[in-house]
């Protein structure tokens, strides 16, 4: 029996030492510097700091660019016919997130957090050609017009995900974005040129073959005058993020 009362001390404390061992294995580093991998495959160059206050709570802040380059995934949301009305079109992007997590297991930037966050976005456009068709008399002339602008927007979000340290020294890290989406507001102005005097008849159709580009997920009005027609953007501003991003800890 006196063995028994003997060995029921060691066992405590053999377990209360391995607790001690793993809280320090995962505490002792609390800086992690990550990239989204995914996100290279469309031009967006991205970095990320994360900083762990205590065992359920930190903070990841980073930012992303796109070069400038041809629109990702443009036919998804422009008809053949319409996105042949745009040459040369291209855009560069910026983004700026603050992301407070919080993690349900073990903490210290381990396991899986939900993460709610702000964004800042904007976009730019660099000088691209426009054409729309205009039919007088029976003849159709093909009438170019020259564009640029930008837009920004301020959103709000929720991430969910998981977050893993690879390699025995766990100075690996694996961060998986399960989903995550964002809302919010944004505004902007696309100048639009033409070379050409446009008549208020011009103006009237122009106008419409504006309007009838229909981009999803956008608010935009369209105003014309005789050297062309400026878009306003001013509506929601709607993004989702999910990808696989390795870092260092440290």
């Amino acid at each position: 029996m006196k063995k028994y009362f003997l060995l029921f001390p060691c066992l405590m404390f053999s377990g209360v030492s391995a607790q001690e061992i793993s809280a320090s294995e995962t505490s002792d580093k609390l800086n992690i510097i990550k990239t989204n991998v995914t996100a290279y495959a469309f031009r967006n160059i991205n970095l990320y700091y994360e900083r762990a206050f205590n065992q359920w709570f930190s903070l990841n802040m980073g930012f992303g660019a796109m070069p400038e380059g041809k629109v990702p995934f443009i036919n998804s949301f422009l008809k053949d016919d319409d996105e042949r009305r745009f040459q040369n079109l291209e855009i560069k992007s910026f983004n700026f997130t603050i992301e407070p997590r919080f993690y349900l297991g073990a903490g210290y930037g381990k396991g899986f957090y939900f993460a709610p966050y702000y964004r800042y976005s904007k976009i730019t456009s660099n000088t691209f050609d426009f054409y729309y068709d205009y039919t007088f008399n029976g003849t159709t002339f093909e009438i170019p017009l020259k564009g640029n602008g930008g837009a920004h927007g301020n959103s709000g979000g929720l991430m969910v995900g998981a977050q893993f340290f690879l390699t025995k020294s766990r100075n690996l890290v694996l961060d998986l974005w399960i989903a995550g989406a964002h809302y919010g507001k944004g505004q902007g102005d696309f100048i639009m040129t033409s070379d050409v005097v446009l008549t208020p008849d011009m103006q009237a159709r122009l106008k419409q073959e504006i309007e009838n580009l229909d981009i999803p997920y956008v608010n935009y009005t369209v105003e014309t005058n005789s050297s062309g027609a400026k878009v306003n953007v001013d509506g929601p501003w709607l993004g989702f993020r999910s990808g696989l991003s390795v870092g260092y800890r440290f």
